[in-house]
């Protein structure tokens, strides 16, 4: 197959490119640089720039390239930033993915991959979470996914598109090579943070809240590493070309990890002290995030290898440490 992954020179984006290329696919990177980085994208896999809500650009390269199938990673996805400028996702997010599935009808492409978010759920009912939860996000990032999602659920019914939508929860690590990594400007997201101190960027890591009710008193997240998330990318991909029908899965290991419990793993991998400081909440933090993906395993045939948290980390540090400033450039 010819895959295109737009969105392709991001974190999560260049690694599936890269698993793609491995396991024989045909890559189409398309990426506006805007976050992503030139760099990530691995060698095998033909480039495009240009921007999602450029008709003119997706047409050109539809016409060029003859598409079996999309993974769609062209997102925005820093939760702080969506709460403070809304526009601007819904914007990119939402605006922008109309302009592709405009374009992937007009050329007859009916194949989609979907890049979700635990976003979607909000504040759990339950935990684990299960695709048939509730979903009542609690910021406009997780609501563009929402709505992106339903977005590709009427273009189906409309136009016989189908989609699988990968809800994942807290992606991490880094390629086994070591020559891709996580690189964020601003970075938020807490194992690179953490790893920062080690690094000599900052002196201490901050734990945001100390009294959740937690065995530890500090939120419980589910981390999944990004090579196992890049693999359900590529069985998705698989099961809609096999003709699946259009569905929505989880992806987590189900297993939740404190706050305390990955800074502590994080000295245990680095052999650095990494001082942490204790600070009140941020507003909308759920104590527990953690995936069911038993419908994953089943239907898709996923099945997480890369699931230990000091192996999740212990590839992170292998970029970090190597990679201080991340791409360095664009």
């Amino acid at each position: 197959m010819r895959i295109l992954v737009f969105g392709g020179a991001g974190y999560i984006g260049s690694h599936t490119a890269l698993e793609l290329i491995r396991a024989g696919e045909e890559v189409v990177v398309a990426d506006s640089l805007v976050t992503g980085y030139r760099r990530a994208v691995p060698e095998g896999a033909a480039f495009y720039q240009g921007d999602l809500h450029d008709r003119a650009f997706l047409d050109h390269l539809f016409e060029t390239e003859k598409i079996d199938a999309v993974i769609h990673f062209a997102a925005f996805s820093l939760v702080g930033e969506s709460v403070s400028n809304p526009l601007k996702y819904y914007d990119n997010n939402l605006c922008g993915t109309k302009v592709l599935l405009d374009a992937m009808v007009a050329h007859g492409i009916d194949e989609i991959v979907f890049s979700s978010t635990a976003a979607t759920y909000g504040e759990p009912e339950h935990v684990p979470i299960l695709e048939s939860d509730r979903t009542c996000p609690t910021n406009p990032y997780g609501e563009t996914k929402l709505a992106m999602e339903k977005m590709f659920h009427w273009t189906g019914l409309a136009h016989g598109l189908r989609y699988v939508s990968l809800r994942y929860f807290n992606a991490c690590g880094a390629d086994a090579s070591g020559n891709i990594g996580e690189a964020h400007n601003p970075e938020s997201h807490l194992i690179p943070l953490i790893l920062q101190v080690p690094n000599g960027k900052r002196e201490s890591v901050s734990i945001y809240g100390t009294d959740y009710d937690t065995p530890d008193g500090t939120c419980i997240r589910d981390y999944i590493h990004v090579t196992d998330l890049a693999q359900a990318h590529i069985l998705a991909v698989r099961y809609l070309a096999e003709g699946g029908a259009s569905d929505i899965f989880n992806l987590g290991n189900g297993i939740g990890y404190s706050v305390r419990e990955v800074i502590e793993t994080a000295r245990k991998v680095t052999g650095h002290p990494i001082p942490a400081v204790e600070t009140p909440r941020r507003a909308g933090d759920p104590a527990r995030l953690v995936a069911s993906s038993e419908k994953a395993k089943r239907v898709l045939g996923w099945n997480p290898v890369h699931d230990s948290l000091e192996e999740i980390i212990s590839s992170a540090w292998n970029w970090h440490k190597n990679h201080p400033d991340g791409y360095a450039e664009k």
